[in-house]
């Protein structure tokens, strides 16, 4: 189970961190910014299989691929600006992660619009 190496991988780092917490606050988020980098990369050879497979079958089932691609945007920035989010609150940054969750927010406002869109002349059209 590969789940099992990223949970060994973060509890290992987090007892580094824990070590320099208090001796050198500034290399504990620098490992702690590494640690979570590195799982993210991790991750992302996974989810490229997710994002293939999805692909496919929105092909069989002639799905428009701007609509599915455009979710896979929105899905990134959510997953990205929480990523960045949290790791401002573990540097003790409240103000900068709430700015950038709102950031996130926006984007996703923005990238959803069209489908949004979409979907009220689709209603428009049955009435």
């Amino acid at each position: 189970m590969e789940i099992v190496k990223v949970v060994s991988f973060a509890f290992i780092a987090l007892s580094i961190v824990l070590i320099f917490k208090d001796r050198r606050s500034d290399l504990s988020v620098q490992i702690s910014l590494t640690a979570g980098v590195l799982i993210f990369l991790y991750m992302v050879s996974k989810l490229t299989v997710v994002l293939q497979l999805l692909q496919e079958l929105s092909l069989k089932a002639n799905i428009d691929f701007v609509y599915l691609n455009t979710v896979f945007k929105i899905l990134g920035i959510a997953y990205l600006s929480s990523f960045c989010s949290e790791i401002c609150k573990d540097a003790g940054e409240n103000n900068i992660a709430s700015q950038v969750e709102f950031a996130g927010k926006i984007f996703i406002l923005v990238l959803a619009m069209p489908i949004l869109m979409s979907v009220l002349e689709s209603i428009l059209k049955i009435m």
